[in-house]
């Protein structure tokens, strides 16, 4: 019976997770499967490479980019949302190479305190097979990140950074610098942009900085999620518009809203529940947001705003002002609407100064944001209710002793008799 005991409490092996990425890997120019053990193998068994350059970044692929033997063919791989072609094919190593500069096929740029970051997108569209009724292969869509230190002047002339030329290009009155960054719960430091399912909540800091300037307040006065960089790609769907209306919140089954209070007034944060375009095998968005300041002492009114919509209340409220400001968002009027044409800065940041100096906006891009189909705790598809030979093994083998227990105490129970 102690034997039966034991065996039958006994944690039956579970599943292995399924791969999801991530940026926890301490490499994070590797993605694949590797542990660290393996790092020093050949390159065949890495499936992506990159080496961030100085003017530009070089992404190698194995053709064997899944592992099951299977090389997928150069003219299925492309780099960034301009779907730029491969720049050389290596038939001896199995090898695809991407060569782009950093501002190229799409890439975005996206300013920290400490770093500049890239980030561009390795795709792979599987074409056709020969018969069109099954599928040997899914799309799949690969980040790629490059880092560089803004405190250290690498090469300033081969980066060209989106200002010039670093810290000292700040010290001006009326050089603002505009950021949009991806938060972790807590807003205590900036989080990666991978691994979102459905549900789960982005949490987005815009904020502006400055040097030697008056005291500003920011706002965020449109939002536009689309499938590649810039507001004009189609499908589009809009978060927030109407020169401060969080629209987003107004949707049904969401609790998007801007963070009240503000932890600075150069500093405005709001959360959106994750989503992503329906029917859209790439399962990504990019957020495009118009970024503008005006004086802190000025009120706010109806063209600089930060009105949510309270479910409970069925009414607008704004982070600051008085209700009324926010009336407009009801109507969708509030006198100028969504991004507006701006002076392009580098192909990715917008800034524009009003004649008078008093304000200045810019358009800011976040993304690549990768998501999950399966809903925030929900096992993905092919997991669900997972059963592993030791657990069946398990199982029998419970049930067999089980059996002759019980036909062991019948006998003793016969014989006493």
């Amino acid at each position: 019976r102690l034997l039966l005991a034991l065996l039958c409490a006994a944690p039956a092996a579970s599943a292995p997770p399924p791969w999801e990425p991530a940026w926890s890997d301490p490499n994070p120019w590797v993605w694949g499967d590797e542990q660290p053990h393996s790092r020093s193998h050949s390159r065949a068994q890495i499936p992506v490479e990159v080496q961030c350059q100085e003017a530009q970044l070089v992404v190698i692929v194995h053709r064997d980019l899944f592992g099951n033997g299977r090389l997928v063919s150069a003219a299925e791989l492309s780099l960034g949302p301009a779907a730029c072609k491969h720049s050389r094919l290596d038939p001896s190593q199995k090898t695809v190479t991407f060569s782009a500069g950093l501002h190229e096929c799409g890439s975005t740029v996206q300013v920290t305190p400490d770093s500049l970051i890239y980030r561009t997108l390795l795709s792979y569209d599987p074409s056709p097979g020969s018969n069109p009724a099954i599928v040997r292969s899914d799309p799949a869509v690969i980040p790629i990140e490059c880092h560089y230190p803004r405190r250290d002047n690498v090469s300033s002339g081969s980066i060209r950074p989106t200002w010039a030329p670093f810290n000292s290009a700040l010290a001006s009155q009326e050089k603002l610098l505009f950021s949009l960054r991806l938060m972790n719960e807590d807003w205590s430091s900036e989080r990666d942009l991978s691994a979102f399912r459905l549900g789960d909540v982005l949490n987005i800091q815009a904020e502006v900085g400055a040097h030697s300037h008056v005291p500003l307040r920011l706002f965020v006065d449109s939002c536009v999620a689309t499938l590649g960089p810039g507001a004009g790609n189609e499908p589009h769907y809009a978060i927030i518009d109407f020169n401060g209306c969080l629209v987003d919140g107004r949707s049904d089954a969401t609790s998007s809203a801007f963070v009240t209070p503000r932890p600075r007034q150069d500093v405005l944060r709001f959360q959106i529940d994750a989503f992503r375009f329906a029917g859209d095998p790439r399962s990504l968005i990019y957020i495009t947001c118009h970024l503008k300041v005006t004086p802190a002492e000025q009120s706010p009114d109806a063209l600089n705003k930060a009105c949510s919509f309270s479910k409970a209340r069925n009414t607008w409220a704004p982070v600051e002002g008085t209700r009324d400001i926010c009336s407009c968002c009801e109507l969708g009027n509030c006198g100028q609407r969504g991004l507006r044409p701006a002076e392009p800065w580098n192909g990715h940041r917008y800034r524009r100064h009003d004649g008078d100096g008093a304000t200045s906006e810019a358009d800011v891009v976040i993304g690549p944001v990768l998501l999950s189909s399966a809903q925030r705790g929900q096992r993905p598809e092919g997991h669900q209710g997972a059963v592993t030979p030791l657990a069946v093994g398990t199982a029998l083998a419970c049930a067999v002793a089980g059996v002759a227990v019980a036909g062991a105490a019948l006998a003793i129970g016969l014989r006493r008799r």
